[in-house]
């Protein structure tokens, strides 16, 4: 613990020395235009990646970036996130490397987080041909990375507040985007939503 505090003494200091006022303009309240739904992994931090200050982004990680549409905890997240911050993107950030993406790909049990990765082998079957058409396991590993990501901005589309604020006319985007530990650069996957037009009709909403 004593590293954390010293850390964060070195930072007050290193923050005030560029930007004195940096710290009264932050505790004003926060207007972050991005939500960002991204990984647990220690190596992928939100902030840092994009090189936007702290109130830029507004933050939900869990292991390999799920949205399953009764976790409770993201959709309260993602509700306050378009309801009262009024964000404008939603990004769904997988990262190559993944481990649970690795994990779900794997016979293997993880104990309790067996459960959570369902969802990932769900997205493994529903495109198993391209998958065991990839030899090398790297390689399909990190394309399930990329196939997760997609899907995971597929499902954040299909919540119904999300489908209440296209309705309503609110510019709000979807993207799936990938993170490369190799090179530390993000990646677009061509997937952006900000319609339920495309969703099959069983998971569209027409009245609110």
């Amino acid at each position: 613990m004593k590293e954390i505090f010293e850390g964060n003494k070195k930072w007050v200091e290193d923050t005030l020395a560029k930007d004195p006022a940096f710290f009264d303009n932050l505790s004003k309240g926060q207007t972050p235009e991005y939500l960002w739904i991204g990984c647990s992994d220690s190596r992928v931090p939100a902030n840092e990646i994009v090189n936007l200050p702290p109130g830029s982004i507004f933050v939900q990680r869990n292991i390999a970036n799920q949205v399953i549409n009764s976790d409770m905890n993201l959709l309260s997240v993602v509700y306050y996130a378009v309801k009262y911050l009024k964000v404008k993107h939603i990004l769904v950030v997988g990262h190559y490397g993944c481990g649970g993406v690795a994990a779900a790909m794997s016979n293997n049990s993880f104990g309790f987080l067996d459960n959570w990765l369902v969802s990932i082998k769900n997205v493994y079957l529903k495109n198993q041909a391209e998958l065991e058409a990839i030899s090398d396991m790297d390689d399909r590993t990190d394309r399930l990375v990329e196939l997760n990501a997609i899907q995971q901005s597929v499902n954040m589309a299909k919540i119904s507040f999300i489908q209440e604020e296209w309705s309503q006319g609110n510019p709000l985007e979807i993207h799936a985007l990938v993170y490369s530990l190799n090179d530390g650069k993000l990646r677009d996957l061509n997937t952006s939503i900000n319609s339920a037009t495309d969703l099959k009709p069983v998971f569209q909403f027409y009245q609110f």
